[in-house]
C-alpha cells in the first residue's frame, strides 16, 4: 500500500495531536514525516529472547506449589536472588529482558537506574517537602485534580492517593529536573515575582521542575506504589525513570524514541502487518493513532493491570528502549482486530478496547515478534 499522497491533511484542536489527528480523508498524519522508524524485523533483533520464543517471566500464569511460584519464577527468584546482591547494573539490566520476579523488582529497578538513597537525598526530599508545605503553586490544584481523576478513580491504585499527592508534589518543587532535562524539554516557563519586578531576581522558572502537569501525569507514578513503601525510595526511582524515558512521551521532538517516532513506528507496523486492519480504519475514517494514543502517551499505566504493566516496564528498562510500546500496541489490535472488523464508529472502537484487564503482555508480544 501507499502512504496515499493524494489526500488532504487538517490538524486537531489539541496541542500534542496536532501531528496526530485528520480528518476529510486525512494524508494520515504520521506517514509523511521524514522520520527513519524500526521494521518488524529489525524489532526481532532488538528483542532477540522475546522473537526467539524463550521462556520469559509471565509468558505462562505461574501458580504451582506453595510459594505460588511454578518452576520458572523459583529459578528467576534464586537467580535474580544473585544478580541483586553482585550491585552491578548491567547484569541487573540483562537479567530484566526475561522477566522479574516482583519481589526483587525494586531492588533492580533501583539498580539499573543508578538510584542510591544516600543521607544527603534524603535530606534534599525533606526540603522538597518543606518547600510544598512553605509555597502554595498554582499547578499544586492541577496535581490535586489529576490525581482525583486518574488514581483515585481506579480499583488498582485509589489506595495510594496520599503517597501520589506527596510525590507529584515534590516533583514539581525539584529543580534538579529540569537540570537534568536541559536540552531535551525545550524551554522552560519563566515568570515574574510578585513585588519583585526591579529585582534582579524577579524572573523565575515555572513550575521549578520545568514540566507543566498535564491530565494522565500522575499515571507516570502510579505503578511505583506498587514497589517502594518509603516514599523517599519511590521518589527518586520514579525520578530516574521519568528523566530517562518518560519525557520523550509528552514533548515533540524527532528524537528516535520520542513520542512522534514511537506514533510513526505504531503506524508502519501497523500497515505493513495488519493491512484489513488499516484499510477498515481508513474505510470508517478513524485515524488509527487515536485509538492507541492514550496508551502510548502513558506508557499503558492506567490501561494495564499493574502486574502486566510491570512486565512491559522489565522490558524497556532491560532493553533501554520504548519501542516495544508501539508493538504492544499493534499486537493488541491485531489480537481484538475481529471485534474490531463489526464496528465503525470511535466510539464502538475505543469501548472494543477499553478493558485490557484480560491482556497478558509477555505471550502476545512474542506472538507478535515471532509472526512469519
Amino acid at each position: 500500500m501507499g502512504k496515499y499522497d493524494h489526500l488532504t491533511e487538517r490538524g486537531d484542536e489539541e496541542k500534542l495531536y496536532l501531528l496526530c489527528f485528520v480528518w476529510d480523508e486525512p494524508k494520515w498524519e504520521f506517514a509523511h514525516l521524514p522520520l527513519q522508524v524500526k521494521n518488524l524485523e529489525q524489532l526481532r533483533k532488538e528483542y532477540p529472547e522475546w522473537a526467539s520464543g524463550e521462556p520469559l517471566l509471565g509468558a505462562i500464569p505461574e501458580c504451582n506449589g506453595a510459594s505460588g511460584l511454578g518452576p520458572l519464577g523459583t529459578e528467576r527468584t534464586a537467580l535474580g536472588a544473585r544478580v541483586t546482591a553482585l550491585r552491578y547494573a548491567p547484569v541487573a539490566q540483562e537479567f530484566l529482558k526475561r522477566g522479574s520476579p516482583h519481589c526483587l523488582r525494586a531492588g533492580l529497578w533501583a539498580q539499573v537506574l543508578g538510584v542510591e538513597v544516600t543521607a544527603q537525598q534524603t535530606a534534599y526530599f525533606n526540603q522538597l517537602k518543606r518547600n510544598v508545605l512553605e509555597v502554595d503553586l498554582m499547578i499544586d490544584k492541577l496535581i490535586f485534580k489529576d490525581v482525583q481523576l486518574t488514581a483515585s478513580n481506579d480499583d488498582q491504585y485509589f489506595v495510594f492517593e496520599d503517597l501520589l499527592y506527596q510525590v507529584m508534589l515534590c516533583f514539581s518543587r525539584d529543580g534538579e529536573v529540569l537540570q537534568q532535562l536541559k536540552g531535551s524539554i525545550g524551554n522552560a516557563l519563566t515568570v515574574t515575582i510578585k513585588g519583585k519586578q526591579t529585582s534582579p531576581e524577579s524572573v523565575t522558572v515555572f513550575p521549578p521542575s520545568g514540566i507543566i502537569p498535564f491530565h494522565g501525569f500522575s499515571m507516570y507514578a502510579t505503578p511505583f506504589c506498587y514497589l517502594y513503601d518509603e516514599p523517599v525510595q519511590l521518589y527518586y526511582t520514579f525520578r530516574a525513570f521519568y528523566i530517562r524515558y518518560w519525557h520523550r512521551l509528552h514533548y515533540i521532538s524527532t528524537h528516535p524514541q520520542g513520542i512522534v517516532s514511537l506514533c510513526l513506528l505504531y503506524e508502519r507496523l501497523l500497515e505493513a502487518n495488519e493491512p484489513l486492519l488499516w484499510i477498515h480504519f481508513r474505510n470508517i475514517n478513524i485515524n488509527p493513532i487515536r485509538v492507541v494514543f492514550k496508551w502510548l502517551m502513558r506508557a499503558f499505566s492506567g490501561h494495564l493491570p499493574p502486574d502486566q504493566l510491570l512486565f512491559l516496564w522489565d522490558a524497556i528498562l532491560g532493553y533501554d528502549s520504548l519501542y516495544i510500546l508501539p508493538l504492544l500496541a499493534v499486537a493488541i489490535l491485531s489480537f481484538r482486530k475481529e471485534n474490531i472488523f463489526q464496528v465503525n464508529t470511535i466510539q464502538n472502537v475505543d469501548a472494543v478496547l477499553a478493558d485490557l484487564s484480560t491482556i497478558s503482555i509477555v505471550p502476545l508480544l512474542q506472538l507478535a515478534l515471532m509472526k512469519p
